[in-house]
């Protein structure tokens, strides 16, 4: 019996892990265009903060990030910032002007969903 209940465990554990495994991107045509980005947390299992950004990736390589600006003095900001693909990965600038990037796996994704799991950041995106 015991057997049993450590076989079933190890079965969900292993499940669990499959559930999340990295997606391989080849290159960006599964992320072109329009995403909202529509939260960001630690982790995956994490409180989630709510966001009304939009990400538009486009075909070269600029990721154009529009949002809210809730502490400036405008209310709407519109950030253009690098990126490509490489080794299964995103590689995003940090900030314009900078050439600092940032790699975002992705976590999952689908025709309408993408979870991107940043240097310190999982984002939640969902397509436009």
């Amino acid at each position: 019996m015991k057997t049993i209940t450590t076989l079933i465990s190890l079965l969900a554990l292993l499940s669990a892990f499959a559930a999340h495994a990295d997606v391989k991107l080849e290159d960006n045509s599964k992320i072109l265009g329009k995403w909202k980005v529509t939260a960001e947390s630690l982790g995956l299992e994490k409180n989630k903060k709510l966001l009304n950004v939009s990400w538009d990736f486009q075909k070269d390589g600029t990721l154009m990030t529009k949002g809210e600006d809730t502490l400036g003095r405008t209310s709407e900001m519109d950030i253009a910032v690098k990126y490509f693909v490489e080794n299964g990965v995103v590689r995003k600038q940090t900030s314009p002007g900078r050439e600092k990037y940032e790699t975002c796996t992705a976590v999952e994704l689908s025709h309408t969903d993408l979870i991107l799991k940043c240097t310190n950041l999982y984002f939640f995106l969902t397509r436009k």
